[in-house]
């Protein structure tokens, strides 16, 4: 059976992908950069609009990391927002289950599911990070190893929350001024991270339980995306590593009692155009040289080495000496990119020297491609390609100019998917985002504790 592609638009903010310096860039905060991206992904009848968020400004060397000086908006704000001026676009927000608590997300993805007639989601982030929990309480830290359970519980409490009222319970008697229905059920959850109890103040929404994306490669996310999302969002955009990572996380349904269909695997991925694959090769390679300015190749250098190389050109070779992986870290605010640091140094270096590589060039070189780089034609075959041979169910779509940086892709490349029937021409598969989305109406909750609590051997 021909697979629908599922297609999200993803608003990066500035970051080393994002070429804010292009004369064509636009604002990362004013709400019209955001509008633009969101109506130009539902007239191109995508699925959803996918923002991140960033609850510290990241630091390196003790200074604010320029690329975080335009600042982070609020998720649910923009989200908010946004339903106000789009009709059928989902809106996906992701919000950390590490530094907030149950009722309040609940809340307000609720509120953002009604406000939109059912097209909200939430990506379950989590983190260990301390530099992060400073902004949330004292200490802010939580072990790496208990930041899935404390995520699972959190989404468990939530689910709970979104279904302690039961259904109709908003309609009233106007002659009477009365509820004609019963009010909400009192709620009780009580976990090793949360003990909380008493009346939800949101209404069922549309979806109940709104849709749950998580985005994690770890061994601990994907399980976690097994028993607890409907889509996970994953780096893993090549054909092999996709399909590797398509079986390996659908795999892990069985036992927690759900189908392969249930769990939407979705990367992200960026794009460049051309009218001939020559000139789209040309485009990339002068995009590249945009999103690794000097400046930028310096500091994502500094991620591997952990040392400050301010004082390195950027156009000149690589330090002479190698990372110290016991040294206390030069940056605060983000994941680890480099699990092994030697390992990558030494492996950057005989690039560098094979082919005689300048730091930036070098950054160039080992940061990163374009996932699509074609004519709009062989772009729509790649993409369609990886959806029906189990890759992906999709693509998260990552555009290096913001506002307009998605224009030419649903100008050119929707069209085609549509012609081959792979790509919805309408949103006529019901009314809310887990519809368009393929995904079966919200399971009970109490059904995806017992699954977690009694995993089928598989």
């Amino acid at each position: 059976m021909t697979k629908q592609v599922i297609l999200g638009a993803h608003f990066p903010g500035v970051n080393n992908h994002t070429v804010w310096s292009d004369p064509a860039a636009g604002s990362q905060i004013q709400f019209g950069s955001f509008a633009h991206l969101a109506r130009t992904a539902e007239a191109g009848k995508f699925d959803f609009f996918f923002l991140a968020e960033g609850l510290r400004l990241r630091e390196q060397r003790g200074r604010i990391h320029d690329l975080d000086v335009v600042g982070r908006p609020n998720t649910i704000t923009v989200l908010a927002a946004l339903a106000a001026v789009t009709d059928y676009l989902g809106l996906a927000g992701t919000i950390q289950a590490t530094y907030n608590e149950p009722y309040e997300i609940a809340r307000q993805f609720a509120t953002l599911d009604h406000l939109s007639g059912g097209r909200a989601a939430w990506n379950v982030v989590t983190s260990p990070d301390a530099f992060t929990g400073e902004n949330f309480r004292r200490g802010g830290y939580l072990d790496r190893g208990d930041r899935y359970v404390r995520a699972a519980e959190f989404v468990q409490a939530a689910r709970e929350l979104w279904e302690s009222w039961p259904p109709g319970a908003v309609a009233a008697d106007r002659e009477k001024g009365e509820f004609l229905t019963g009010a909400p059920a009192r709620f009780e959850y009580s976990g090793l991270n949360f003990s909380i109890s008493g009346h939800f103040t949101a209404p069922r929404s549309p979806q109940v339980h709104p849709v749950i994306l998580q985005a994690g490669d770890s061994d601990g996310g994907r399980e976690f995306a097994a028993h607890s999302a409907d889509a996970i969002f994953t780096r893993h955009s090549t054909y092999d590593a996709g399909r590797a990572f398509y079986a390996d996380v659908k795999s892990r349904l069985a036992r927690y009692g759900r189908a392969p269909a249930e769990l939407k695997v979705l990367p992200g991925a960026s794009f460049v155009l051309g009218d001939t694959q020559a000139e789209a090769e040309e485009h990339a390679r002068y995009v590249r040289r945009q999103q690794v300015s000097p400046q930028t190749a310096i500091l994502l250098l500094e991620q591997v080495w952990n040392t400050d190389l301010s004082a390195f050109d950027a156009d000149g070779p690589l330090p002479p000496f190698d990372p110290d992986p016991e040294a206390a870290s030069i940056i605060e605010g983000r994941a680890r990119m480099h699990d092994d640091p030697l390992a990558v140094a030494r492996k950057w270096r005989a690039i560098a020297e094979e082919k005689n590589l300048s730091i930036r060039d070098l950054i160039i070189e080992v940061t990163g491609r374009q996932t699509f780089t074609g004519t709009p034609a062989s772009v729509a075959e790649a993409i369609n390609r990886s959806v029906q041979d189990d890759a992906c169910d999709g693509f998260i779509l990552v555009p290096h100019l913001i506002p307009a940086g998605l224009d030419e892709f649903a100008a050119k490349v929707v069209p085609l998917l549509q012609e081959r029937g792979v790509l919805r021409s309408s949103y006529e598969e019901g009314t809310t985002l887990r519809d368009r989305l393929g995904l079966p109406p919200a399971r009970p909750a109490a059904s995806w504790a017992a699954a977690r609590r009694e995993p089928v051997d598989a």
